[in-house]
């Protein structure tokens, strides 16, 4: 298994990861991982199995210290110069979950938003995944405002010791 930053070329397969992992009102679309892709591709992190993309994770850099839905929208909203390192996804297809992929995932972004001074990373997942991200000491700050997909989120907070 080798993890590498992505560039605009693995959108097809980004794209493909996303549409297996999450419903399609949580998915986002090809044009969002385009606009993503095209402003911090340092910002996803790709897990291959030889040649098979099967798990990645994503999100912007920037001073907000909360997550909010426009974000997932808007990439021009990155600041790569920004304290906090968002999380918008999580993704391991179905086939390589409960074999380590995504805690893989989530040591690399964590290890690199320190390694660039970063304050933290912040995410928000379901009810059913807050004790997962617990396992890596993000901080459940309780419910989210996002009403992204039409779904219940709780923001969590990894913060980095000064």
């Amino acid at each position: 298994m080798d993890i590498r930053n992505a560039t605009i070329e693995d959108v097809e397969a980004v794209t493909a990861v996303e549409a297996l992992c999450f419903p399609a009102a949580e998915a986002a679309p090809k044009q969002e991982f385009i606009e993503r892709l095209s402003a911090y591709p340092d910002s996803f992190w790709l897990l291959f199995d030889g040649e098979k993309l099967v798990g990645f994770v994503d999100g912007m850099v920037t001073d907000d210290p909360d997550l909010t839905d426009e974000m997932y929208e808007k990439a021009d909203l990155h600041d790569p110069d920004g304290k906090w390192q968002m999380i918008f996804g999580v993704n391991t297809i179905p086939s390589y979950r409960r074999q380590g992929c995504a805690a893989m995932l989530l040591r690399q972004a964590i290890a690199d938003a320190k390694e660039r001074g970063k304050a933290g990373l912040v995410l928000t997942c379901k009810d059913k995944l807050l004790h997962y991200y617990a396992k890596f000491g993000f901080e459940n700050e309780g419910v989210s405002e996002s009403v992204h997909g039409g779904a219940v989120w709780y923001q969590m907070r990894l913060t980095f010791e000064k």
